[in-house]
């Protein structure tokens, strides 16, 4: 093995041109990934050569699998990896599948010289991180195992990585001393079993700022060396609730009654910076947990049976939209729960509220209310009778249009009597004949009247018309009679 090692170590001084390649780039990649490398050679390689993959672990090149000479194979597949030679292209092919953290580690292509000693071809550094997804209030536990002889006796640590440094957040050489504060460092704990070369990382009540990129690490004066990355994500649970002005709201939060039944809940208004300022919690005192308590508008009830935490907020205003917390409250600090969003609508004039006068139930958003079928009916009445009258309207423009044109037709085929009525006269003083028009066919008759003097009411007036004797039959010949009555006349002041 020390043998194997120093013609690792030698290598730069053989093959000058493949330092760059032996200090090449990180591979990360996720777990339950496949990882595909090649791997080309010189002709010094030999293409008959064998060809290997192996990983560097305490000082030695561990052989994960190798092609063979006898007989000559150019493939081997041993676990889950896979070599593959091509001598045609001159490179070697690496094919990793179903990766685990653990495998995490430096990785070696090389070749089997004659003199029976391995020349790395190629060197990576495979990196398989963990990917955890948490909800806040979660708690998180990750195991590190570590099969390296010279991490058993040296402190571990858990940092979390930063653009150029990753930061300490416990380590075994400095317990933690857990003050319950609202840090990270007091909510995780630290163990590292030596005998199963097993580090354990546990952190609690999980918040959506801890979400980030953590490791495992090897703790010295030199400083960090990784064994295992994590990258973990903390979701927010949130709601949504629209509430209307005077009206009440009623906001559901579910816990684990395992890990905080007993804990003391709280509500609060999120303000600038993130800062959550408490309206109500509920509280312990000499007598027990009192589960229920209200301060103003507001009243808050934990069940502890079902794990619902029930904050219900009566008479609401305007002013009383934004974000809110459903929180653990725990030594003068909140640890959110779910974040809630409620959303205030203005009620119109003369709009009546469901329930109790001055009061509205809360709508969670999306659930928005059906239009009310009374509006409906009234907006179709009206449009129905607007037809209604502008087609009785039409009816009676058309029925005035058409008894004008009949008027005009009877006008002009009926008699049509002159009158020359003089100023000073009012007694009928003779009579003149009738003229006839030429045109027999028309019946035109004319009849002109003199009045001589101011008639009595009670005076009767005679006429007698008598027809113009024409070239007609005897049997076609009538007599017509007129009887006029004269109303009386207004009297003049002046006569």
């Amino acid at each position: 093995m020390a043998m194997e090692l120093r013609v690792l170590l030698l290598l730069p001084l053989c093959f000058p041109g493949l330092h760059a390649q032996r200090t090449g780039a990180e591979e990360s990649r996720s777990e339950g990934s496949t990882l595909y490398i090649q791997c080309p050679y010189t002709p010094q390689a030999g293409y008959q050569q064998q060809k290997a993959w192996g990983r560097v672990t305490d000082r030695a090149l561990d052989v994960l699998v190798e092609t063979t000479l006898h007989p000559y194979k150019t493939k081997a597949t041993k676990g889950k990896v896979t070599i593959e030679d091509d001598p045609t292209n001159r490179t070697v092919s690496i094919t990793m599948t179903n990766l685990q953290a653990e495998d995490s580690g430096r990785y070696v292509c090389a070749f089997l010289s004659y003199d029976d000693r391995y020349y790395p071809l190629k060197e990576i550094s495979l990196n398989v991180f963990k990917e955890l997804h948490k909800q806040e209030l979660d708690s998180l536990s990750v195991q590190c195992p570590y099969s390296t002889l010279q991490y058993s006796t040296g402190a571990k640590a858990w940092c979390r990585r930063g653009l150029t440094k990753c930061t300490v957040v416990v380590r075994t050489d400095y317990p933690s001393t857990r003050h319950n504060s609202k840090a990270l460092e007091d909510r995780t704990v630290i163990q590292d079993d030596s005998q199963q070369r097993t580090v354990t990382i546990t952190m609690q009540k999980l918040q959506a700022q801890d979400t980030g990129v953590y490791w495992c690490a090897l703790y010295s004066s030199l400083g960090l060396t990784r064994m295992m990355e994590v990258r973990l994500s903390v979701a927010k649970r949130t709601q949504q609730y629209t509430g209307k002005e005077s009206g009440n709201v009623s906001v559901r939060c579910p816990y684990s009654v395992s890990d905080y039944g007993a804990a003391t809940k709280a509500w609060c208004k999120e303000g600038p910076y993130k800062a959550c300022t408490q309206l109500v919690r509920t509280n312990w005192k000499h007598s027990g947990y009192l589960r229920t308590a209200q301060q103003g508008r507001v009243t808050i009830q934990d069940d502890t049976q079902q794990g619902i935490v029930t904050i219900t907020m009566e008479k609401l205003e305007a002013e009383d939209a934004g974000v809110y917390w459903c929180a653990l409250y725990e030594q003068l600090h909140l640890f959110r729960m779910a974040e809630v969003t409620l959303n205030i609508s203005e009620v119109s004039a003369g709009t009546t509220l469901p329930g109790t006068a001055g009061t509205s139930q809360s709508t969670p958003l999306g659930n928005t209310p059906a239009p009310r079928s009374k509006v409906n009916t009234s907006v179709l009445l009206s449009v129905i009778l607007s037809i209604m009258f502008i087609l009785a309207l039409i009816s009676l423009v058309t029925v005035c249009v058409r008894r004008r044109k009949q008027q005009k037709r009877r006008g002009t085929s009926q008699a049509e009597d002159t009158y020359d009525k003089p100023e000073d006269t009012s007694q009928l003083d003779s009579t003149e004949r009738m003229e006839s028009p030429k045109d027999d066919s028309k019946d035109l008759k004319y009849v002109t009247l003199n009045f001589k003097s101011r008639p009595s009411p009670e005076d009767p007036l005679y006429c007698n018309v008598e027809p113009i004797q024409t070239h007609r039959k005897p049997e076609d010949e009538n007599v017509e009679y007129a009887i006029i009555e004269l109303k009386q006349l207004p009297t003049n002041d002046k006569g």
